[in-house]
């Protein structure tokens, strides 16, 4: 069985920053994508950004800057660096990763505050 799971939410200041992790285990290997979404209610839910097998890395305009994704050398975990978080919502972030083209698995999410 596979599992993802995302950790690191929880509350924030305006302009404050997180880091939040997402651990992939169970039978799955060689993933071809990993992908940060999130999802603010009352919105559609939005593409943060991907990395790649390969190591290349790209981002959402939105987020370009203040958002890192980077992956543990096991190659199990992916992390998203979160600055200057700025609007005051409550977005639920998920990850997700892609073995092949044909199946993709997904987190159950991690909520962050942004809140004074």
């Amino acid at each position: 069985q596979v599992h993802l799971v995302e950790s690191g939410g929880g509350l924030v200041q305006p302009g404050g920053s997180l880091r939040l992790s997402c651990s992939l285990s169970g039978d799955i290997s060689d993933i071809v994508f990993w992908v940060w979404h999130r999802q603010t209610p009352g919105k559609q839910r939005e593409w943060i950004g991907a990395t790649t097998r390969a190591g290349t890395t790209t981002y959402a305009d939105s987020v370009t800057g203040p958002f890192t994704i980077s992956r543990d050398n096991a190659g199990t975990t992916v992390y998203l660096q979160m600055n200057s978080l700025t609007q005051e919502e409550t977005p639920v972030y998920y990850c997700s990763v892609k073995p092949n083209l044909e199946i993709e698995y997904w987190g159950r999410g991690t909520q962050v505050n942004v809140s004074a």
